[in-house]
């Protein structure tokens, strides 16, 4: 095995990580502000922005389902046991001992264990949740009846709580953004695309004779 630069993200997957990350603060300054968190829009306007990011989002997911499962990159996030007890471990302990990460990324496994778990975990329960209470909030004047009241202040709660889950997501991927390597070398992939990776020798000859441009 080799330590090679390869073109691990490509552009749609880059404009996807950015374009949902803007949408998602959006929806999280709006939302919050509409429950009075906090107060620097208006209600009305913060309620058409949250919408019309909550659609565009929703846009973009549907597109970005269709780019994993025609082109298979799907399979990066799902989780495997293996390695897994040993980068939990790191997290938990041996990174604040200043030991190596256990997990070398590879070009058909981008994602260590914990990170595919993570991730799936996001995708499958938490948007799913967010997205199933927001539309019944939103779309509660169809559905209301006498006695929906308190339905309505459950889907409320569980929307706001989904939505303090995806914070802790956020906070904790940034935090991990600091650790190992510097801030800009975890940063620069999601940038120009190209990450460190092992690589066996037929998968580095085969890049550098049918793919020169997506290795370095």
């Amino acid at each position: 095995m080799s330590k090679r630069q390869v073109m691990l993200f490509n552009r749609f997957e880059r404009f996807w990580h950015w374009s949902q990350m803007l949408l998602i603060l959006l929806l999280l300054i709006s939302g919050f502000n509409i429950h009075g968190f906090f107060q620097i829009l208006s209600f009305e306007n913060a309620v058409n922005i949250h919408t019309l990011a909550a659609l565009a989002l929703l846009l973009l997911w549907i597109f970005a389902i269709f780019w994993h499962l025609t082109t298979g990159t799907w399979r990066h996030y799902v989780p495997s046991s293996t390695g897994l007890k040993q980068v939990v471990y790191f997290y938990s302990y041996g990174i604040f001992m200043g030991e190596n990460h256990p997990y070398k990324k590879t070009y058909g496994r981008k994602h260590n264990p914990l990170q595919a778990l993570a991730y799936l975990a996001l995708k499958l329960l938490l948007f799913p949740a967010i997205w199933i209470s927001g539309i019944a909030y939103l779309s509660y004047a169809y559905w209301a009846s006498g006695d929906s009241a308190g339905l309505l202040g459950l889907i409320a709660n569980m929307h706001t709580a989904v939505a303090f889950a995806i914070v802790i997501f956020i906070i904790a991927h940034v935090y991990l953004l600091t650790t190992g390597h510097s801030f800009k070398q975890h940063l620069m992939p999601m940038v120009n695309g190209f990450d460190e990776v092992d690589l066996s020798k037929e998968q580095e000859a085969y890049l550098e004779k049918n793919e020169p441009g997506q290795i370095r």
